[in-house]
């Protein structure tokens, strides 16, 4: 097969001498001959320049070394994602996922996983960004998906999406008739916000600390549904995720309201120990995720 061919070669060039590579290729020194003998005879060329100390590539040689390289890495490649392919992936999967992204991205995500690798035990565990941060660093969890910053040294944080935070009332609030307002008009509002520990909370506060916004009152709820419910009652106005508003929306249960000269947005960042050793079941999870597959 070429493909051994091309690694005696490679051997050889890296070691700079037949014996040695026949030594760690487990073959003998006539055979690394042989293989080389046949690369030239196919190129038509001399691909190494022998002396009794030392090989040393030709031009041509060099041009193929570099080349070689790169198949045999391409052929490397293949075979494991063809042995990927038949190999049946078991184990378990614990996945932890804050309120917007545990509800509204990995319920499909799951799915998908789960029909292509049906022998993995999977379970989803739902919580505010801090508590699934801790649940992670407490090793109860594989791997976390959560909103907003996470600056947690002692953590693995990768950018997993972007995620579009809007303004939303009911259909009959006093913004809702407006194309766009002044963020000046969100000063003396009533707010619906998620509890401290949410990531949603973190971003609507640090929004609000920026504005130097003046709060009427607030009410809290302690989840994504809640904070939807009390602002479709008309209870107050509420910062969210595009993700989680898009039925209320066409339904015209509420409204969005842009503000003027501000884009809300924020990320979703994948988390996991440091000291973790990825079973199959991760790696694969990790691909699907890193890929959005």
């Amino acid at each position: 097969m070429i493909v051994e061919t091309l690694r005696v070669f490679v051997t050889t060039a890296e070691q700079r001498n037949f014996s040695r590579a026949a030594e760690l290729l487990n073959l003998s020194q006539p055979g690394v001959s042989l293989h080389i003998r046949n690369l030239e005879n196919e190129f038509g060329t001399k691909l190494m320049i022998r002396s009794p100390k030392l090989v040393k590539l030709t031009e041509a040689g060099e041009i193929l070394y570099k080349r070689a390289k790169e198949i045999l890495a391409l052929y490397e490649a293949a075979k494991q994602d063809i042995y990927r392919l038949h190999d049946r992936v078991t184990g378990s999967l614990h996945i932890g996922g804050s309120f917007t992204i545990g509800e509204y991205i990995l319920p499909r995500l799951l799915a998908s996983f789960a029909e292509q690798y049906p022998q993995v035990e999977m379970d989803l565990t739902i919580g505010n960004t801090e508590a699934i941060i801790q649940s992670i660093r407490e090793s109860k969890l594989d791997l976390g998906l959560v909103e907003g910053e996470v600056t947690a040294t002692d953590l693995i944080v990768t950018p997993y999406m972007r995620d579009e935070m809007i303004l939303v009332a009911a259909a009959g609030h006093p913004l809702s008739s407006l194309k766009l307002i002044k963020q000046d008009a969100l000063h003396h509002q009533v707010w619906v916000l998620r509890e401290g520990g949410s990531g949603t909370r973190a971003f609507v506060d640090q929004f609000m600390e920026q504005a130097a916004l003046d709060v009427k009152r607030s009410y809290v709820f302690n989840s994504s549904q809640g904070v939807k419910e009390a602002v479709s009652a008309g209870l107050g106005i509420a910062i969210v995720s595009r993700l989680i508003v898009q039925r209320e929306l066409e339904a015209g249960e509420i409204v969005e309201i842009p503000i003027e000269g501000v884009r809300l947005e924020r990320s979703f960042s994948l988390i996991r120990t440091k000291e973790q050793v990825p079973t199959m079941s991760v790696q694969m999870f990790l691909e699907k995720l890193l890929t959005k597959g």
